[in-house]
């Protein structure tokens, strides 16, 4: 089979795009704070500056505010850790579903909703989560692993994380239709995708994991930048392979997994906003990485607030937004990409 090489995937070194415009940046930070502040003042009646003298609007903004974080946390984690999943697997279509690593959190979360664990322990929720996603991931990379010797190949983790990934939906939707009416109900809006933001405890929690997770991944960034041009390059280049796919895979799973916990099964964010940072600032991991988290942040807190005034007073749940945002402007990337897309 002939293989085409898509160079938004290689090694910065090796493309000779170690630097990027410090122009370019800072424009590019300036756009993501007018998005940012554009999120935080779009209401169900339009643009409105608030009037902080009252209490009503005072709450209004403090909630809006609290929603605006949940969306940069979960935005950036997700981003990232398609990034990690996309240099890992060399594939331009990974992202956190791609191994199962976001149905195991589903499954987890939505047994600590179903069993009663998060209203007895709120943290339950990110621990079970993570838990269960950590638990995937081993079983993935178990079954990759059987007859090959050592470590398995990236289309034996594809394909074992495609299986188990069908297996924890399956799950999920089995015990759904064991729920009672309110438990459904919970579990579905869940599903769907929100940034209603949780306990305060919570979500320093959430926010202390995925820090601790974007900041391994940025510490594995030049060692992504060689595994991207495959494992024998890495390799020749003095870098253990094995061990940064198993530490990417960790961090991948340890944001994506808190992700899932504290806004529920929120897709395209880790698939589009890599593509679009890496065809903004090149390839880089040491860029890419920190650019992407703001980024992938930025998208989620503008589909969030589209979310909550497109049809006001219902609010459409964000994931429902990403996804039709999302999905045609893939399709769009895809296919403008196709004579150089990578294929294995």
């Amino acid at each position: 089979m002939k293989k085409y090489q898509d160079t938004t995937l290689r090694p910065a070194a090796m493309l000779g795009l170690n630097t990027i415009s410090g122009a370019r940046v800072a424009l590019f930070f300036v756009f993501v704070s007018l998005l940012l502040g554009f999120s935080l003042l779009l209401g169900p009646t339009g643009m409105l500056w608030p009037d902080l003298d009252s209490p009503v609007e005072r709450a209004i903004m403090s909630l809006r505010f609290s929603r605006l974080v949940m969306g940069v946390l979960v935005g950036g984690a997700l981003s990232v850790s398609g990034v990690i999943f996309q240099a890992i697997l060399r594939n331009p279509l990974a992202e956190p579903y791609v191994l199962g690593v976001s149905g195991g959190a589903g499954l987890g979360a939505t047994m600590a909703i179903l069993f009663g664990a998060v209203a007895a322990v709120p943290l339950s929720l990110p621990i079970t989560a993570f838990a269960s996603a950590v638990v995937t991931l081993f079983l993935v990379y178990w079954i990759a692993s059987r007859g090959s010797g050592g470590m398995p190949s990236v289309y034996s983790l594809i394909l074992s994380g495609v299986i188990v990934s069908a297996i924890c939906s399956s799950l999920i939707m089995f015990f759904v239709s064991m729920a009672s009416a309110e438990g459904l109900h919970n579990v579905i809006w869940w599903m769907l995708g929100n940034l209603q933001p949780p306990s305060l405890n919570q979500r320093l929690f959430s926010a202390l994991f995925i820090g601790i997770g974007i900041g391994g991944a940025w510490f594995l960034a030049t060692r992504l930048n060689a595994l991207t041009f495959g494992r024998e390059m890495a390799h020749y280049q003095g870098i253990n392979a094995d061990a940064v796919i198993l530490g990417g895979l960790l961090c991948a799973t340890l944001i994506a997994a808190t992700a899932v916990s504290m806004a529920g099964m929120i897709g395209f964010v880790g698939l589009i906003v890599p593509h679009v940072i890496r065809a903004m600032f090149g390839p880089d991991h040491r860029w890419l990485i920190p650019l992407s988290a703001v980024g992938g942040g930025t998208f989620l807190a503008v589909c969030d607030a589209f979310a909550r005034t497109v049809l006001a007073p219902i609010e459409v749940p964000v994931g429902v937004v990403t996804a039709l945002a999302g999905g045609p402007f893939f399709l769009l990337i895809l296919q403008r990409k196709m004579k150089n897309a990578w294929i294995g």
